[in-house]
Protein backbone atom coordinates (compact mmCIF):
# COMPACT_ATOMS: atom_id res chain seq x y z
CA UNK A 1 0.00 0.00 0.00
CA UNK A 2 1.48 3.33 -1.01
CA UNK A 3 2.07 5.89 1.68
CA UNK A 4 1.16 9.52 1.39
CA UNK A 5 3.72 12.22 2.19
CA UNK A 6 1.85 12.94 5.39
CA UNK A 7 1.93 9.37 6.62
CA UNK A 8 4.84 7.76 8.54
CA UNK A 9 6.04 4.17 8.46
CA UNK A 10 4.60 2.11 11.24
CA UNK A 11 8.02 1.41 12.78
CA UNK A 12 9.04 5.10 13.05
CA UNK A 13 9.32 5.88 16.81
CA UNK A 14 7.51 8.90 18.16
CA UNK A 15 9.84 10.92 20.46
CA UNK A 16 8.49 12.28 23.69
CA UNK A 17 9.62 15.93 24.39
CA UNK A 18 11.65 14.74 27.37
CA UNK A 19 13.44 12.11 25.30
CA UNK A 20 14.16 14.70 22.63
CA UNK A 21 15.73 17.06 25.19
CA UNK A 22 17.82 14.24 26.66
CA UNK A 23 19.13 13.35 23.21
CA UNK A 24 20.11 16.97 22.53
CA UNK A 25 21.81 17.22 25.91
CA UNK A 26 23.73 14.01 25.22
CA UNK A 27 24.89 15.32 21.86
CA UNK A 28 25.96 18.63 23.47
CA UNK A 29 27.92 16.72 26.14
CA UNK A 30 29.66 14.55 23.55
CA UNK A 31 30.62 17.61 21.56
CA UNK A 32 31.66 19.94 24.42
CA UNK A 33 32.78 17.53 27.14
CA UNK A 34 36.32 18.87 27.44
CA UNK A 35 35.20 22.52 27.56
CA UNK A 36 32.62 21.83 30.28
CA UNK A 37 35.08 19.84 32.36
CA UNK A 38 37.72 22.56 32.06
CA UNK A 39 35.22 25.20 33.17
CA UNK A 40 34.17 23.10 36.18
CA UNK A 41 37.80 22.64 37.16
CA UNK A 42 38.41 26.40 36.95
CA UNK A 43 35.36 27.13 39.12
CA UNK A 44 36.49 24.55 41.68
CA UNK A 45 40.02 25.98 41.74
CA UNK A 46 38.62 29.51 42.23
CA UNK A 47 36.43 28.36 45.13
CA UNK A 48 39.32 26.56 46.78
CA UNK A 49 41.63 29.55 46.25
CA UNK A 50 39.11 31.97 47.76
CA UNK A 51 38.58 29.73 50.77
CA UNK A 52 42.32 29.28 51.19
CA UNK A 53 42.93 33.03 51.01
CA UNK A 54 40.23 33.71 53.60
CA UNK A 55 41.76 31.12 55.93
CA UNK A 56 45.23 32.62 55.36
CA UNK A 57 43.93 36.15 55.99
CA UNK A 58 42.17 35.11 59.18
CA UNK A 59 45.28 33.34 60.45
CA UNK A 60 47.48 36.31 59.52
CA UNK A 61 45.15 38.77 61.27
CA UNK A 62 45.07 36.59 64.37
CA UNK A 63 48.88 36.50 64.31
CA UNK A 64 49.11 40.30 64.07
CA UNK A 65 46.70 40.75 66.96
CA UNK A 66 48.69 38.29 69.04
CA UNK A 67 51.93 40.12 68.20
CA UNK A 68 50.38 43.46 69.21
CA UNK A 69 49.22 42.04 72.53
CA UNK A 70 52.75 40.82 73.17
CA UNK A 71 54.38 44.17 72.28
CA UNK A 72 55.41 45.50 75.68
CA UNK A 73 57.16 48.78 76.39
CA UNK A 74 58.52 51.38 74.01
CA UNK A 75 60.93 49.00 72.28
CA UNK A 76 58.23 46.38 71.73
CA UNK A 77 55.77 48.91 70.28
CA UNK A 78 58.41 50.35 67.95
CA UNK A 79 59.34 46.89 66.69
CA UNK A 80 55.70 45.94 66.13
CA UNK A 81 54.86 49.19 64.32
CA UNK A 82 57.89 48.84 62.03
CA UNK A 83 57.09 45.19 61.24
CA UNK A 84 53.40 45.84 60.42
CA UNK A 85 53.49 49.28 58.80
CA UNK A 86 50.16 50.21 57.25
CA UNK A 87 48.07 48.03 59.57
CA UNK A 88 45.57 49.72 61.88
CA UNK A 89 47.24 48.21 64.94
CA UNK A 90 50.55 49.69 63.83
CA UNK A 91 48.83 53.09 63.80
CA UNK A 92 47.56 52.40 67.34
CA UNK A 93 51.11 51.53 68.38
CA UNK A 94 52.43 54.79 66.93
CA UNK A 95 49.69 56.72 68.74
CA UNK A 96 50.68 55.12 72.05
CA UNK A 97 54.34 55.91 71.38
CA UNK A 98 53.42 59.52 70.57
CA UNK A 99 51.43 59.93 73.79
CA UNK A 100 54.30 58.47 75.81
CA UNK A 101 56.83 60.81 74.18
CA UNK A 102 54.52 63.81 74.67
CA UNK A 103 54.07 63.01 78.36
CA UNK A 104 57.86 62.70 78.73
CA UNK A 105 58.42 66.08 77.04
CA UNK A 106 60.11 64.50 74.02
CA UNK A 107 58.20 66.62 71.53
CA UNK A 108 60.24 65.95 68.36
CA UNK A 109 59.70 62.19 68.72
CA UNK A 110 56.06 62.70 69.70
CA UNK A 111 55.43 64.73 66.56
CA UNK A 112 56.98 62.08 64.31
CA UNK A 113 54.85 59.33 65.87
CA UNK A 114 51.64 61.41 65.74
CA UNK A 115 52.19 62.09 62.04
CA UNK A 116 52.86 58.40 61.36
CA UNK A 117 49.69 57.40 63.19
CA UNK A 118 47.56 60.02 61.40
CA UNK A 119 48.81 58.79 58.03
CA UNK A 120 47.94 55.15 58.77
CA UNK A 121 44.54 55.48 60.39
CA UNK A 122 41.73 54.90 57.88
CA UNK A 123 39.02 55.86 60.38
CA UNK A 124 38.66 59.64 60.57
CA UNK A 125 37.97 59.55 64.31
CA UNK A 126 41.35 58.04 65.17
CA UNK A 127 43.14 60.10 62.54
CA UNK A 128 41.63 63.23 64.12
CA UNK A 129 42.91 62.16 67.54
CA UNK A 130 46.44 61.85 66.13
CA UNK A 131 46.15 65.22 64.36
CA UNK A 132 45.04 66.84 67.62
CA UNK A 133 48.11 65.45 69.35
CA UNK A 134 50.35 66.69 66.54
CA UNK A 135 48.84 70.18 66.69
CA UNK A 136 49.27 70.39 70.47
CA UNK A 137 52.86 69.15 70.17
CA UNK A 138 53.64 71.91 67.68
CA UNK A 139 51.98 74.49 69.88
CA UNK A 140 53.81 73.50 73.05
CA UNK A 141 57.16 73.23 71.27
CA UNK A 142 56.99 76.80 69.99
CA UNK A 143 55.58 76.23 66.49
CA UNK A 144 52.57 78.44 67.22
CA UNK A 145 51.47 79.14 63.65
CA UNK A 146 51.53 75.46 62.64
CA UNK A 147 49.88 74.37 65.88
CA UNK A 148 47.08 76.90 65.59
CA UNK A 149 46.50 75.98 61.95
CA UNK A 150 46.08 72.32 62.90
CA UNK A 151 43.72 73.13 65.76
CA UNK A 152 41.61 75.46 63.62
CA UNK A 153 41.30 72.76 60.95
CA UNK A 154 39.92 70.34 63.53
CA UNK A 155 37.67 72.87 65.28
CA UNK A 156 36.07 73.97 62.00
CA UNK A 157 35.67 70.45 60.52
CA UNK A 158 32.04 69.38 60.86
CA UNK A 159 33.02 65.78 59.99
CA UNK A 160 35.13 65.40 63.12
CA UNK A 161 33.76 64.14 66.41
CA UNK A 162 32.19 66.84 68.56
CA UNK A 163 34.55 66.03 71.43
CA UNK A 164 37.63 66.58 69.25
CA UNK A 165 36.28 69.86 67.88
CA UNK A 166 35.45 71.15 71.36
CA UNK A 167 38.88 70.27 72.75
CA UNK A 168 40.61 71.92 69.78
CA UNK A 169 38.44 75.04 70.25
CA UNK A 170 39.32 75.24 73.95
CA UNK A 171 43.06 75.08 73.27
CA UNK A 172 42.63 77.82 70.66
CA UNK A 173 40.71 79.97 73.15
CA UNK A 174 43.33 79.38 75.85
CA UNK A 175 46.19 80.18 73.50
CA UNK A 176 44.46 83.35 72.32
CA UNK A 177 43.85 84.48 75.91
CA UNK A 178 47.54 83.96 76.73
CA UNK A 179 48.41 86.13 73.73
CA UNK A 180 45.99 88.87 74.91
CA UNK A 181 43.72 88.23 71.92
CA UNK A 182 40.48 88.56 73.85
CA UNK A 183 38.19 88.71 70.82
CA UNK A 184 39.60 85.50 69.38
CA UNK A 185 39.40 83.80 72.78
CA UNK A 186 35.71 84.76 73.05
CA UNK A 187 35.12 83.48 69.50
CA UNK A 188 36.30 79.96 70.33
CA UNK A 189 34.60 80.00 73.72
CA UNK A 190 31.36 80.75 71.86
CA UNK A 191 32.08 77.85 69.49
CA UNK A 192 32.36 75.51 72.48
CA UNK A 193 28.97 76.73 73.69
CA UNK A 194 27.45 75.99 70.29
CA UNK A 195 29.00 72.52 69.99
CA UNK A 196 28.63 71.10 73.51
CA UNK A 197 27.44 73.32 76.33
CA UNK A 198 27.49 70.43 78.80
CA UNK A 199 31.09 69.30 78.38
CA UNK A 200 33.96 69.81 80.82
CA UNK A 201 35.57 72.01 78.17
CA UNK A 202 32.59 74.34 78.47
CA UNK A 203 33.25 74.77 82.19
CA UNK A 204 36.89 75.57 81.51
CA UNK A 205 35.90 77.97 78.74
CA UNK A 206 33.56 79.82 81.12
CA UNK A 207 36.35 80.22 83.67
CA UNK A 208 38.72 81.40 80.95
CA UNK A 209 36.17 83.86 79.63
CA UNK A 210 35.52 85.27 83.10
CA UNK A 211 39.16 86.34 83.27
CA UNK A 212 39.10 88.10 79.90
CA UNK A 213 38.89 91.90 79.79
CA UNK A 214 35.41 93.20 79.18
CA UNK A 215 34.44 93.54 75.56
CA UNK A 216 34.49 97.19 74.45
CA UNK A 217 31.08 98.83 74.32
CA UNK A 218 29.81 99.56 70.83
CA UNK A 219 30.72 103.04 69.68
CA UNK A 220 27.95 105.61 70.12
CA UNK A 221 26.47 107.12 66.99
CA UNK A 222 28.02 110.45 66.09
CA UNK A 223 25.68 113.41 66.65
CA UNK A 224 24.13 114.96 63.58
CA UNK A 225 26.21 117.82 62.22
CA UNK A 226 24.70 121.26 62.77
CA UNK A 227 23.99 123.56 59.83
CA UNK A 228 27.14 125.59 59.43
CA UNK A 229 25.57 128.17 57.16
CA UNK A 230 26.04 131.72 58.42
CA UNK A 231 22.72 133.43 59.10
CA UNK A 232 22.11 136.84 57.54
CA UNK A 233 20.15 139.28 59.62
CA UNK A 234 17.72 141.39 57.68
CA UNK A 235 16.81 144.92 58.75
CA UNK A 236 14.27 144.89 61.57
CA UNK A 237 15.29 141.36 62.79
CA UNK A 238 16.73 140.86 66.23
Amino acid sequence: MATTPESKPADTPVLHPVDSFAMKLHKFWEKNRSVVLSFCVLVLVAILAKGGYEIYSAQREAGIQKAYAAANGTAGLKAFAAAHSGHTLAAVAYLRLADEAYAAGNYPEALVSYDQAAGMFKEQVFAGRAKLGAAMTKLISGKNAEGEAGLKQLADDAKQLKGLRVEAAYHLASNAASANKADEARKYADLITQLDAGSMWMQRAMMLRANLPAAPAPAAAAPAAKDSAVGIKLPGQK
